[in-house]
């Protein structure tokens, strides 16, 4: 009995790893790709996070890092990320009957062009959107910080999988 059960877990760990172009995250990597490379997105926005840059950049090359299994280097991977930060706005949302703001919402947008070596066709540049909302009694300095942590996340999601999972 344990020795089946030993020969069926070391099976399904060479049927995991397979051939190497699929990962537990879902990803579609091509087997010769063995590098990632992920630029510096500088902020364009009217509206100016100084952190936001970095935070975005750094969250997009751990995504990269931690999902796959590719090598990052400074430019010219295999699979290449580069772009900016196009808008970064709060707007107010949910209009009270006194005509004031129940909620504000902070949207941030991503222009983001990718470049696979081995298959132009997944090839793309493409912006992404997400916002979060917040209650129009607190001020926005108070809620910065947690409400880009959430957006940079969902941004990541969607960039990450429009490359890599061909959604």
């Amino acid at each position: 009995m344990r020795r089946s059960t030993l020969y069926i877990v070391l099976l399904l760990a060479l049927l995991c790893q397979g051939c190497g172009i699929y990962s537990f995250s879902g990803a579609s990597i091509p087997a010769e790709a063995k590098t990632v490379s992920v630029q510096y997105f500088p902020n364009q926005a009217q509206l100016i996070n100084p952190t936001l840059s970095n935070d975005f950049t750094t969250a997009l090359r751990d995504a990269m890092m931690n999902q796959t299994s590719l090598d990052m280097v400074e430019s010219g991977g295999d699979l290449a990320f580069e772009g900016e930060i196009t808008d970064y706005r709060t707007t107010p949302v949910a209009i009270t009957a006194g005509q004031t703001a129940a909620l504000n919402r902070l949207t941030i947008t991503v222009n983001v062009r990718f470049v696979n070596q081995f298959d132009a066709t997944k090839n793309f540049e493409t912006r992404f959107t997400h916002y979060e909302d917040y209650p129009s009694d607190q001020d926005l300095n108070s809620v910065q910080e947690s409400l880009t942590g959430t957006i940079i996340e969902a941004l990541v999601e969607d960039v990450f999988n429009k490359a890599l999972v061909n959604w």
